[in-house]
């Protein structure tokens, strides 16, 4: 949609309670539970509001923001950025596991090509 994008007018004290729940919605790793907390502060601080101030219309963020949605980055990052607050990432203690599935975590493949060799000693 090529509504201006802005920020709604939230207090700044509501702000840090805000990314502080978000920050822990995020550590779940459940985007379905990202998208339903964004949900509910949407509903908060009126959809419409935080719909034109992220540059959708009301009806993409209902949709967007259901509790079984699974939505894309740009419109977390566009409610985020209409709420107030950003993402951001920082280093964990836990060690990342390869088997996740994400392509870009795995460490890159070093194919070496070793010849079997006949000697015996």
């Amino acid at each position: 949609m090529g509504a201006k994008r802005g920020r709604i007018g939230v207090d700044p004290a509501r702000l840090d309670e805000i990314a502080e729940d978000l920050n822990e919605v995020l550590a779940s790793g459940d985007p379905s539970l990202l998208a339903a907390a964004l949900g509910e502060l949407a509903r908060e601080f009126g959809m419409r509001e935080v719909a034109a101030a992220a540059g959708l219309s009301r009806e993409a963020l209902y949709k967007a923001l259901r509790r079984d949605a699974q939505p894309r980055f740009d419109t977390i990052n566009r409610v985020c950025g209409a709420l107030g607050v950003t993402l951001y990432f920082e280093t964990s203690s836990v060690t990342p596991s390869h088997s996740r599935g994400q392509p870009w975590a795995q460490a890159p493949s070093r194919s070496r090509k070793t010849r079997a060799t006949g000697s015996s000693g």
